[in-house]
C-alpha cells in the first residue's frame, strides 16, 4: 500500500510539472534509480540530465507569464500521461514490485497526471491566466510530492490524493458555471 502511495505522489508531481520530479529523482538517488527508468535508461545519462535540466529550467521560468502558461500547458498535456506512467513505473520497480501491478500502476499513475494536467488548463482559461502565487504553489507542491513519495510515501499519497478530490471539485464547479451561464443566455 505504501508503494502505491508513493507512486501516486511522484504522478501528482507529474502533473504539475513535466521534468522536474524525474530531475530531482536523477540527482537525489542517483544513478542506480536511472536504470529502473523505462524508456529513459536507454539515454546516456549526460544527455539525459542535460535534457532534464534544460527542460526544468524553461518549466520553471516560462511558466511566470500567460503566454508562456499557455505554450507549456499544450506540451504538458501532451506528455504528463507518458511520463507520468514512466514515473510510477520507476517508483513501482524501486519499491520491488513486479509483474501485472507495476503496468496497473503506471497507467493510474499516468492517468492522474493527465487528470490534474487537464484541471490546471481548465483553471488557466476560466481564471484568464494562473495567478504567480498559484505557480509558485506549484512549484512547490512539485518537489514537494517528488520528496514525499521516496521519504514519506503516506504523506504524499494523501496529499495526491487530495488534489484528486479537488480535481473532481473542481469540475463539478465548472459544470454549474456552465449551467447557470446558459441560464442566463436563455432570459436573455
Amino acid at each position: 500500500m505504501v508503494e502505491i502511495l508513493a507512486a501516486l505522489s511522484i504522478a501528482a508531481a507529474v502533473g504539475m510539472r513535466i521534468a522536474l520530479p524525474l530531475l530531482i529523482i536523477g540527482l537525489l538517488y542517483g544513478n542506480d534509480l536511472w536504470a529502473d527508468v523505462p524508456i529513459l535508461s536507454h539515454i546516456p545519462p549526460p544527455i539525459l540530465l542535460g535534457v532534464l535540466v534544460s527542460w526544468s529550467l524553461v518549466e520553471l521560468f516560462v511558466s511566470k507569464g500567460r503566454l508562456g502558461q499557455r505554450m507549456l500547458q499544450m506540451v504538458q498535456l501532451c506528455f504528463s500521461p507518458f511520463v507520468g506512467a514512466i514515473a510510477g513505473i520507476t517508483v513501482a520497480r524501486s519499491a520491488d514490485i513486479s509483474g501485472g501491478l507495476i503496468w496497473l500502476l503506471g497507467l493510474v499513475c499516468g492517468l492522474l497526471a493527465f487528470v490534474l494536467q487537464l484541471v490546471q488548463v481548465g483553471w488557466f482559461f476560466r481564471l484568464r491566466g494562473l495567478p504567480l502565487w498559484m505557480i509558485f504553489l506549484q512549484d512547490f507542491l512539485c518537489v514537494s510530492l517528488v520528496l514525499f513519495a521516496f521519504d514519506a510515501p503516506e504523506q504524499g499519497g494523501l496529499i495526491a490524493l487530495l488534489l484528486l478530490w479537488l480535481a473532481i471539485r473542481s469540475t463539478t464547479e465548472w459544470q454549474r458555471w456552465y449551467q447557470e451561464g446558459q441560464r442566463r443566455r436563455s432570459r436573455d
